[in-house]
């Protein structure tokens, strides 16, 4: 049996077939008919067809369809109804989803005797909701309070409307508004609601009891998720309390107050002190509390609190005696009932980001691939309710191998981590990271990882040592081999030494003895092996896992030895690769090398002394030292030679000769006027004696200690008025010829060459 749902096609009900031993046998098989959906408030015509049930066997025999259930046979009764003859279903009235919003019926097929010809179906009949209902406020009026001073945030009250509507469907959904809010004061958005949940809220400071005491707040809700288009929209009102705190304190009406009181009396009224408080009457924020705090110290009064008009009566409770005490100075304090309330708010300051994990340290092999990624090193900001973001970035890493991720700290290599690097102590790398959130003003905190790097074997050992020695027969000496290894144990020895079998002649040559897991001996495997340098491979391998191993070659000079197995100086010549012919050659090249340097060095000299020679005799004039001047004959010598010596140090006058002040005169300085000009002397027929007579006074002079540090002519001041020496001018000179210069020998080795110029020691 089929519902056909629509009036063109008939779905009739299939069959399955079932294997016997007959053979195939037809069986009938229940089918689901899909849901049928029908419209709430669906304008007719009635009674409007929902679908046809058809059996495959009304083709054979006449077949009677009826239906049952809720809506049916059950009331309400005749909702649907069906042609018995033909299965058509109808409905009969305009459907509501708020009184039954689904039905359920059983549709049956039975011949005209009343026999079963069908299974029965299921037919399910949803009512499709239409936006017919409007939401309803639980309340009309809701009452709700909330304390004066509360911060922005502060819970009031909730308010709650029900739509009728399928609440699955926007028909249902309902969104709050505030429309008006009564008094706008101080603003005119004091409140503001959830629009889903109906909470409602402060959303402003400055709520004063003292000056609103009520606000009136109209509430709207509306359906189809609040568009104000289309949906339906009802109405409520908030009332809202604000009540008191104690934020306003007593104060006394005047500062002083009197009163008198007879003396032996008791539970006397003196005097009523009134005060003036803003909070709410009769409440404990309002109610005084009055206290004697100086000024009766034997507690002779009280003061009572008045509970109507909250003033204090200060009543005598011990009698006073006039004699003892005239006048009493009382001070009150008054406070209320209620503590005072004081509200402290607290600024919130962007704090930085941290690490909850400082100093992460984690480990992994060295040599992990560049892309991967280590871990997600991530920062926490304690300003929760800033909604900041963090970002990150590297601070220190020395060696470039890493990058962050700025938005989620997560850490991948840029490089292959070694561990045998240089920026790896310890066999750990150390890296900072900088988290930065984009607060005003920003703040960042750093966070540092630790990277522990497990060795793996990834260096292969190295031969040491490179350059060695040995004699060229064996049996004198060995040369100790070891090796060495970046990477740590047990990824370096015990070291396995051994050599190459290509070429042949290493192993026919050579020879390598073990002595532990870190040392071996290389020696000459041959009787006799002739000097030179030889390169000799070795292979070393280390026992790491899998094991690394390097071909190192070591030089080896073989030369002849002596007995103590030490090279001698030719053998070690020899061990250089030279024979002895090139040896002897080169030799005889550096002897004549010298000898050239020697030669150019005494040429130069010889030269150089040439030419200063030349240099003084051609320019006489130029240079005054040490030379023999002649100076005219004057004759014969001073005949007083008894003279003051005082006279000539310090001369009187001498402006009529070098116009100078009076005073002592260096003589080691310079003469400020012009030198004397001297005659030439003719020149000698010896001029190579005379320059090295000149020569050898200027070294002399040159070495000295005594010598004033100008070498020039000395100017002698004038010897003054009333010297006993009498002028030079007296003196006369005979020619050359008859000067005797003998004398000259007396004064000494300084002035034996001239003696022998002039006296006639030397030949001309």
């Amino acid at each position: 049996m089929t519902a056909d749902l629509q009036e063109p096609g008939n779905i009739l009900l299939p069959w399955r077939h079932q294997q016997n031993s007959y053979g195939l046998r037809r069986q009938k098989r229940d089918w689901v008919i899909p849901p049928i959906n029908v419209p709430e408030n669906s304008r007719g015509p009635f009674p409007q067809q929902l679908v046809r049930i058809r059996s495959d066997k009304d083709s054979e025999i006449h077949i009677r369809y009826s239906i049952t259930g809720v809506g049916a046979d059950q009331p309400p009764m005749e909702v649907f109804n069906i042609d018995p003859v033909s299965g058509r279903m109808y409905v009969t009235r305009p459907m509501d989803r708020e009184e039954r919003a689904s039905y359920h019926l059983k549709a049956h097929a039975v011949d005209m005797n009343g026999n079963k010809v069908e299974n029965p179906i299921d037919l399910y009949i949803y009512v499709i909701d239409m936006n017919d209902n409007r939401p309803e406020f639980i309340n009309q009026v809701y009452n709700g309070s909330v304390d004066e001073g509360s911060k922005p945030g502060t819970y009031v009250m909730t308010v709650t409307a029900n739509d009728a509507d399928d609440s699955t469907t926007a028909n249902g959904m309902v969104r709050y508004r505030i429309v008006t809010q009564t008094p706008q004061s101080p603003s005119q958005n004091m409140f503001t609601i959830n629009s889903e949940t109906g909470d409602i809220v402060t959303v402003a400071a400055g709520l004063d009891r003292e000056k609103v005491q009520q606000y009136t707040v109209i509430i709207q809700a509306t359906d189809m998720e609040g568009n104000l288009n289309y949906g339906l929209s009802n109405t409520a009102t908030a009332i809202i309390m604000v009540t008191d705190v104690n934020d306003n304190p007593p104060e006394f009406t005047s500062s002083t107050y009197s009163g008198e009181v007879p003396e032996n009396r008791i539970e006397v009224v003196i005097a009523n002190l009134t005060v003036m408080d803003r909070d709410q009457p009769h409440s404990p924020n309002w109610n005084a509390v009055y206290r004697i705090i100086s000024g009766d110290p034997s507690g002779h009064f009280t003061v009572r609190t008045d509970p109507v008009t909250n003033e204090g009566l200060v009543t005598v409770v011990r009698e006073v005696d006039y004699e003892m005490n005239r006048a009493f100075m009382l001070t009150v304090m008054v406070s209320n009932q209620a503590p005072l309330a004081i509200t402290i708010s607290v600024t919130d300051v962007n704090e930085p980001p941290y690490f909850p994990t400082n100093h992460k340290l984690i480990r992994l092999e060295e040599g992990v691939p560049t892309g991967t990624a280590l871990m997600t090193f991530s920062a926490v900001d304690p300003d929760r309710f800033m909604q900041q973001a963090i970002r990150y970035s590297k601070l220190s890493d020395p060696a470039n191998w890493l990058n962050i991720n700025a938005t989620n700290g997560q850490i991948i290599t840029a490089a292959v981590l070694d561990r045998e690097s240089a920026y790896v102590k310890n066999n750990v790398y150390e890296a900072t990271f900088l988290a930065s959130d984009n607060g005003i003003p920003p703040a960042s905190g750093t966070g540092t990882l630790q990277i522990y790097l497990i060795d793996i074997n990834d260096n292969a050992p190295e031969l040491q040592p490179k350059e060695a020695q040995i004699c060229e027969r064996p049996n004198l000496n060995v040369i100790n081999i070891t090796a060495v290894d970046a990477d740590i144990d047990p990824n370096v020895g015990p070291f396995v030494f051994e050599l190459p079998s290509v070429p042949s002649a290493i192993r026919k040559n050579w020879t390598i003895k073990r002595l532990n897991g870190d040392y071996a001996q290389l020696g000459l495997q041959i009787m006799y092996l002739e000097a030179g340098v030889y390169d000799v491979p070795v292979i070393v391998t280390d026992s790491g896992n899998p094991p690394l191993f390097n071909m190192s070659i070591i030089k080896v000079k073989v030369c002849p030895c002596d007995e103590n197995g030490d090279c001698t100086t030719i053998g070690a010549v020899a061990a250089a690769g030279l024979g002895t012919g090139a040896i002897i050659a080169i030799l005889i090249c550096i002897i004549i090398l010298l000898t050239m340097v020697l030669l150019f060095v005494v040429w130069m000299k010889r030269r150089e002394k040439e030419r200063h020679t030349k240099q003084l005799l051609i320019d006489p004039e130029d240079d005054v030292r040490d030379n023999i001047l002649k100076y005219d004959e004057e004759g014969g010598g001073e005949e007083d030679q008894d003279y003051d010596l005082s006279q000539l140090q310090q001369p009187e006058n001498m402006d009529h000769v070098l116009n100078k002040s009076n005073g002592v005169r260096r003589v080691d300085e310079r003469p400020v006027g012009a030198e004397p000009q001297y005659p030439v002397r003719p020149v000698i027929p010896h001029p190579g004696d005379i320059g090295d007579f000149i020569n050898e006074g200027l070294r002399a002079a040159d070495n000295d200690p005594t010598a004033p540090p100008y070498d020039s002519l000395l100017v002698f001041d004038y010897e003054g008025s009333g010297s006993t020496a009498g002028s030079v001018s007296s003196l006369n000179s005979s020619s050359s010829g008859d000067q005797d210069y003998d004398y000259l020998n007396d004064w000494g080795p300084r002035f034996k060459k001239l003696a022998d110029m002039y006296g006639g020691g030397e030949d001309d």
